[in-house]
């Protein structure tokens, strides 16, 4: 049998107040508190941050207009025409095609295509491996008429 209490027997007649708890920001973003709330006709305020939850880089932004005009001092040095017609020139002696080409040197299609398009940045490494499998010198030649021009200048 229960037991009874011996005391006095008291009631608390203070009301108890319950309240929502405080909403979080988290809740404010889930898709069905957003709908619920522009149905009621509350203002929504969306708010969209700058390359979030993106993986891009901060870096510069440098138009490629720009780096082909040369007006400014940070101007890429491309593939010399004598480079570009000595790859040309051994890859028709091999009779193989650009796509060739650039797998025998592991390479994507369009790297081979930059570089007899003169639109290349030159790589050594990648030049490296042009040699090897075109069995043509291709590293000396980047330049050599920039030099020629400067020899000339200095003996003047």
């Amino acid at each position: 049998m229960p037991s009874r209490s011996t005391g006095v027997i008291s009631q608390d007649w203070e009301p108890v107040v319950l309240r929502k708890s405080k909403t979080k920001a988290q809740d404010l973003r889930d898709p069905k508190a957003v709908n619920q709330a522009l149905r009621s006709g509350v203002p929504v305020q969306a708010i969209r941050k700058f390359d979030a939850g993106s993986n891009k880089k901060s870096a510069p932004v440098v138009s490629a207009r720009k780096l082909d005009e040369g007006t400014e001092p940070a101007t890429l040095e491309k593939v010399s025409v004598e480079v570009r017609q000595a790859i040309q020139k051994a890859r028709l002696e091999k009779k193989m095609s650009q796509s060739e080409l650039a797998k025998l040197i592991n390479e994507q299609p369009k790297v081979a295509q930059e570089y007899e398009n003169g639109k290349a940045v030159p790589n050594q490494a990648v030049l490296a491996k042009m040699e090897k499998v075109l069995g043509v010198k291709l590293r000396g030649k980047i330049g050599r008429c920039f030099k020629a021009v400067i020899v000339l200048l200095l003996k003047i």
